[in-house]
């Protein structure tokens, strides 16, 4: 089966979304910073009106999830895999 791979564009536009129905506001009042750490893993910082969240990778899943059942045909319960590439910087491996 083939693997999709998500862009570093759409985690962040994912997050977005995520953040703008918890907050209820529109998603392009949302901007995020995708960020990796060796000793805690994937994180992002989320601002919104000058107040700042930070979501860990749980959230960042939970987003992506999300984002694949509104706006994929792929199936949200499928396993989602956080990675950092050199070149794409951070993407998502859906299996």
């Amino acid at each position: 089966m083939e693997k999709l791979i998500i862009s570093e564009q759409d985690i962040i536009n994912a997050v977005c979304i995520y953040i703008s129905r918890k907050k209820q506001i529109q998603p392009e009042e949302v901007e995020v910073e995708l960020m990796y750490d060796d000793n805690y893993g994937f994180s992002a910082e989320a601002y919104t009106h000058e107040r700042k969240q930070v979501l860990i990778t749980a959230n960042l899943i939970e987003a992506l999830r999300l984002w694949l059942d509104e706006y994929t045909n792929k199936d949200p319960l499928a396993g989602i895999k956080l990675l950092l590439d050199d070149e794409m910087g951070i993407i998502a491996e859906v299996n």
